[in-house]
């Protein structure tokens, strides 16, 4: 499947291609209390802990950080991706993503402040939620899920190369089984579980790092990979100017219609746990578990 290049966009034949994505069918996930407006932000500090589908993936993507550089893994040299040519992803800060028609692959961008994500057809956009409000946001598709996170790097690059050493440690100490792959942008890191397999892909840009975690069911594992490697290839970072500690998470904001959707969801979840307390009162208060669909 060719992944790029992409071409010019025609901008008065696909002028609403790139406009923010609504987030059809979003899920909200975890404990109420999301929404504090249009600016919603996720939450830094908890991002690494809810990055895959279950404990191992969390450990795994809670290791997202430097480690000693010379620790080799096994496979080819990573590949130094600027952000600034024909290939993704892209720098945001630099590359106008008004160039780019993706209309044969999503159904609109969705704008997350330092992330725009063209999101594939049929995709859902599910948002993990923890007492602060909004933790984790990931893409849903029939063949699984994919959690995009960008971070903070230094100007002299690697970080991703030194990020993979310590995620493959730390896998390995939890008892899973990794092994690196090569891929279109260098380093993959690939773990089978119980559930089916987890894939870590990762790239360089300008005092950034990109790193999508995916997690798919058994029988989908290569379908998974190329769903995801395409978006990864169309997705914008936006740096910034402001100061971020390299390894640290940037800011990602939720649209107004997003965090909308996630209050109603709320909401919901909030009126069916009071009908529950109220049918049975001795059954104790708690939030309520599961995904639910706004």
């Amino acid at each position: 499947m060719a992944i790029w290049p992409f071409g010019n966009k025609d901008k008065h034949k696909h002028g609403d291609a790139a406009q923010d994505a609504g987030a059809p069918g979003v899920g909200a996930e975890g404990a109420a209390g999301a929404g504090n407006g249009a600016g919603a932000a996720v939450d830094d500090t908890a991002a690494d802990a809810a990055a895959a589908q279950d404990a191992a993936a969390d450990a795994m993507a809670q290791s997202a950080g430097t480690a000693d550089a010379a620790a080799e893994a096994g496979a080819g040299e990573d590949v130094q991706v600027s952000g600034t040519g024909e290939t993704g992803p892209f720098d945001g800060d630099s590359v106008n993503i008004e160039d780019f028609d993706f209309s044969d692959f999503a159904s609109g961008v969705l704008n997350l402040g330092s992330l725009r994500l063209p999101l594939p057809k049929d995709s859902q956009v599910q948002v993990e939620m923890g007492e602060q409000g909004p933790r984790m946001l990931h893409v849903v598709t029939r063949h699984g899920r994919i959690t995009p996170v960008a971070f903070a790097a230094p100007r002299s690059g690697g970080q991703w190369r030194t990020t993979v050493t310590e995620i493959v440690a730390k896998m390995k100490e939890d008892g899973l089984a990794p092994e690196i792959v090569d891929g279109p942008w260098g380093r993959e890191i690939v773990a089978p579980n119980e559930n089916g397999q987890l894939r870590l892909i990762g790239v360089d840009g300008p005092r950034w790092m990109l790193r999508f975690t995916l997690a798919a069911p058994t029988g989908h594992e290569q379908d998974l990979a190329d769903e995801a490697r395409d978006l990864f290839a169309r997705t914008f970072v936006y740096r910034g100017q402001d100061p971020v500690l390299a390894g640290n998470s940037l800011p990602v904001a939720l649209p107004a219609q997003l965090v909308e959707q996630l209050q109603q969801a709320m909401k919901q979840r909030a009126a069916q746990q009071a009908r529950q307390n109220q049918q049975n009162p001795g059954g104790g208060a708690g939030q309520p578990s599961g995904t639910t669909e706004a």
